[in-house]
């Protein structure tokens, strides 16, 4: 007899950290991997993975899927750590008491958030660590304002005492608030070279698109980290960016090679998704992006927004509803391949930006498993990882998957892990790291959501593990499992 709980026979280990890619077994122990091998003893539960890849689950830095549907969603896609770092949550220590009475099928964790702590001093919101705060007070004006001096400092008590109580950053919306001046910016990355931690920014405008700005976006980001020392990280940089990758991408290596601390994720779909009310989503600001009405997409009832007339109801009416905005042509090869550029760019890793769901229909029960077709939300809910993978290892792509997977995992895990001690154990498959695997088929793993579609699972994916239990076995979502565990600052 050993103590092994768990044993994965025979899959093709790949840890992107020591280089490992060969048939090992992998032996579990409570919620770590105890051992990595060949022709290790038996546990007391195997599983037969010949022909499988075993490699660490992956880390989304950027996902807003806190409801249950949304969470099953990314699980399926081989998801084991859910972190909310661009928008963020305030306050901090109640988000993370809800996520815990909710109960988690994966890892979670937030930062904090610039918009919701601008939105409680500039509007007088109450801050109750929900989501649906932001939503619901996305198209107010009040907090979108320049803040004098003494409102800026009771904004960075706010983010102070969340860094203090365990967020992993600071969220900042910049893109959401376009009167918000640089100098504040400023300030908040000057607060986190202080506290040690990163900052996480869906960036203001660029000058292609507003040239009236306050400041151009991508330089915004690069200034901060070049003046304050921060860890500037900056968000789905290809939906900010959209056609200007040469000029943003050449921006960041440069500042990467003076030694400035800027990092970028990608998402790999040409379309975004956000609530109706966003500054940059009025009607007399859509041409800027060279989008129309009938560029969005209405989620609650699924249709194409057919004029001017209607936008401005709909963001009358319910400003914080999702639409879909369509930016890239997915099916352009000259669209294709700037996506592709964002995706292969060194070091940046791959993040969802995975929504909520909303309901076409009357909503069922919580616990409904499979999702019907009246839940709708972004196909990168979904898909995200399956079909990062499959793009840059067999559709366009050059990477191996070993180099594809630690956009996925490593790269997430080191980013964070200078201030999150629990980053340490993940991302890794290695003795005495946390048991965050997934199981996939290399040949098989694919992204089956689609814009029609979008609460699909992947395909592939065949077991997923959180903290060494299962919450997919054989493909199938294990539906009472909750395994998943706070994952908060130091």
């Amino acid at each position: 007899m050993t103590d092994f709980d768990i044993v994965l026979r025979g899959g093709r280990v790949i840890d992107p950290e020591s280089g490992l890619d060969a048939v090992r077994d992998v032996a579990i122990a409570g919620d770590r991997v105890a051992r990595v091998g060949a022709g290790l003893p038996a546990g007391r539960r195997e599983a037969d993975v010949t022909g499988q890849v075993v490699t660490a689950g992956f880390i989304d830095m950027h996902s807003h899927a806190g409801d249950l549907g949304g969470s099953r969603l990314q699980v399926m896609d081989g998801v084991t750590t859910a972190l909310e770092l661009e928008a963020g949550a305030a306050p901090v220590r109640a988000a993370y008491a809800r996520a815990a009475a909710d109960g988690r099928a994966i890892n979670y964790g937030f930062a904090t958030s610039w918009a919701l702590a601008r939105m409680e001093v500039l509007a007088g919101v109450r801050l109750d660590g929900s989501a649906a705060t932001f939503f619901a007070h996305v198209a107010s004006p009040a907090w979108q304002r320049a803040a004098t001096a003494a409102e800026e400092n009771r904004i960075l008590a706010r983010l102070e005492t969340d860094i203090a109580d365990g967020a992993l950053g600071i969220g900042v919306l910049a893109g959401y608030a376009p009167g918000a001046s640089p100098e504040e910016y400023l300030r908040v990355a000057a607060l986190a070279a202080r506290t040690g931690v990163p900052t996480f920014t869906h960036s203001r405008d660029l000058i292609e698109f507003t040239p009236r700005t306050l400041i151009d976006g991508a330089e915004e980001i690069v200034r901060a980290a070049g003046e304050t020392g921060a860890h500037m990280h900056y968000c789905h940089v290809n939906s900010t960016t959209l056609r200007h990758a040469d000029r943003v991408l050449g921006l960041v290596e440069r500042a990467q090679r003076a030694g400035s601390r800027v990092s970028t994720e990608a998402y790999p779909y040409g379309s975004g998704m956000t609530g109706i009310g966003a500054a940059f989503l009025a009607p007399q600001r859509l041409g800027e992006r060279g989008l129309t009405p009938a560029s969005l997409t209405y989620a609650p009832t699924g249709e194409r927004i057919a004029s001017e007339s209607r936008l401005r109801e709909l963001r009358a009416a319910d400003p914080g509803g999702l639409v879909i905005i369509r930016h890239l042509d997915e099916d352009d090869p000259a669209d294709r391949a700037v996506l592709m550029r964002y995706l292969m760019f060194a070091d940046s890793v791959i993040a969802s930006d995975a929504m909520p769901l909303t309901w076409t229909e009357t909503a069922p029960g919580p616990g409904a498993w499979p999702l019907p077709a009246s839940a709708f939300t972004h196909p990168r809910t979904a898909g995200t990882f399956a079909r990062a993978i499959r793009m840059l290892t067999r559709d366009g792509g050059s990477l191996t998957l070993s180099e594809a997977l630690a956009k996925c995992s490593l790269l997430p895990a080191r980013l964070l892990g200078e201030h999150v001690p629990a980053m340490r154990r993940k991302g890794r498959l290695a003795e005495g790291h946390d048991a965050d695997i997934v199981v996939f088929d290399p040949a098989a793993i694919t992204d089956r959501a689609s814009y029609a579609r979008p609460a699909r699972p992947s395909g592939g994916i065949r077991h997923v593990l959180v903290n060494g239990e299962f919450v997919v076995l054989e493909g199938r979502l294990m539906t009472g499992a909750r395994p998943g565990r706070p994952v908060a600052g130091s």
